[in-house]
């Protein structure tokens, strides 16, 4: 029940507060243990960076475990909302609202998606700007909402710390690259792992909320994404918004070929991005 009251909490914080900007935020000192690691011990080999994976685990889980007894041991009123507070900082959603519906509002609409997107970004139209701000509102539901909610509520505030651990750690070396493809691997892989089931969870709850008949119908199409998690949420709210998402894209200078989600209409406007956000 403690894990309930906690999750509902944890989410009108942030839903209401959003960022607290006073304070350092945890996962910025997840940042300095990895890159201290690969500064110190980095090697192109996957054995490093299951080492790496070990590493930055062993030290947050330390930290997790200790403040988690810590608060068990107050009584439960404070325990609750300290554990709320805390839990409140590693869920993104105002953040994530606020950044997308930036992009909407930006007189510089190519400047706002770039800080959201690695795709290029300057031969952009309108349509394609507002496609990628839902398709990001769509992946990052997933892992900076639904997933750190999820592991909150199974797993308490070591499971919501320990998820972003991982997270952070993709979210930094998990690229396929020369540098990263194999320092990287463990990694990417246990955030594959970890999403796995959020990601599919967030797709099911988008089609709930807009009211669609056949709430799996998400998968045949979110399953040609080259990420194992990002293309159900993303199909999912194509098929919510009665639009198409995807298709080829430019990264680098390069155009990589990508599938099409969803079903409707291609040209994408501001009210679908609205739309988008209004599926809390």
């Amino acid at each position: 029940m403690s894990n309930i009251l906690i999750t509902l909490f944890a989410y009108i914080i942030d839903r209401i507060f959003g960022e607290f900007r006073f304070i350092k935020h945890p996962v910025i000192f997840m940042g300095e243990l990895i890159t201290f690691f690969e500064k110190k011990f980095y090697k192109d080999s996957i054995l490093r960076g299951f080492f790496l994976v070990l590493f930055v685990l062993a030290i947050v889980s330390i930290f997790a475990f200790s403040i988690s007894e810590y608060l068990s041991l107050l009584p439960t009123p404070f325990s609750v909302f300290l554990s709320s507070f805390i839990a409140s900082i590693f869920i993104a959603h105002n953040m994530l609202r606020e950044s997308v519906l930036g992009v909407v509002d930006a007189k510089d609409k190519k400047h706002a998606i770039s800080m959201l997107v690695s795709r290029d970004t300057q031969e952009l139209s309108e349509s394609d700007i507002y496609k990628a701000a839902i398709e990001t509102y769509a992946e990052n539901l997933s892992d900076g909402v639904v997933a750190p909610m999820f592991y909150l509520l199974l797993f308490g505030l070591p499971g919501i710390i320990l998820y972003k651990a991982v997270n952070t750690m993709d979210s930094m070396v998990g690229y396929r690259n020369k540098k990263y493809e194999n320092f990287g691997k463990v990694a990417a892989r246990l955030d594959d792992i970890a999403n796995y089931i959020p990601a599919r969870l967030t797709a099911l709850l988008i089609m709930l909320r807009a009211k669609q008949k056949n709430l799996f119908s998400f998968y045949p199409q979110g399953k040609f994404h080259d990420s194992p998690n990002a293309g159900h949420p993303i199909t999912a709210m194509a098929l919510a918004l009665g639009v198409q998402l995807g298709g080829d894209t430019s990264y680098f200078g390069k155009v990589k070929k990508k599938a099409v989600f969803g079903r409707g209409k291609s040209y994408i406007e501001a009210n679908d991005v609205h739309t988008a956000l209004s599926l809390v």
